[in-house]
């Protein structure tokens, strides 16, 4: 266990950073899922810049790589281009 207060605050902030970076990401791939999962090109298509902006931030602030951020958002455009 930590012995000191500086260790002890850096605990807390890990844990409260962890837990905010688990639902940031995961908010993220549901509304990646969803975007996936829609049929119509109009809705997809308002959808999308949303849904790139979210995997921009999580790459900004190294929750998943700027490769895979680069990745997901090629393919996605790709989908709803195809539809």
């Amino acid at each position: 266990m930590a012995n000191h207060k500086s260790a002890l605050k850096r605990i807390r902030q890990a844990s409260v950073r962890r837990l905010r970076n688990r639902y940031v990401n995961k908010t993220a791939r549901n509304a990646i899922r969803d975007l996936r999962a829609d049929e119509d090109k109009k809705s997809a298509q308002k959808r999308l810049p949303v849904v790139i902006s979210m995997i921009d931030k999580l790459a900004k602030k190294n929750i998943i790589h700027r490769n895979k951020a680069s990745n997901l958002k090629s393919k996605l455009t790709r989908a709803v281009a195809a539809l």
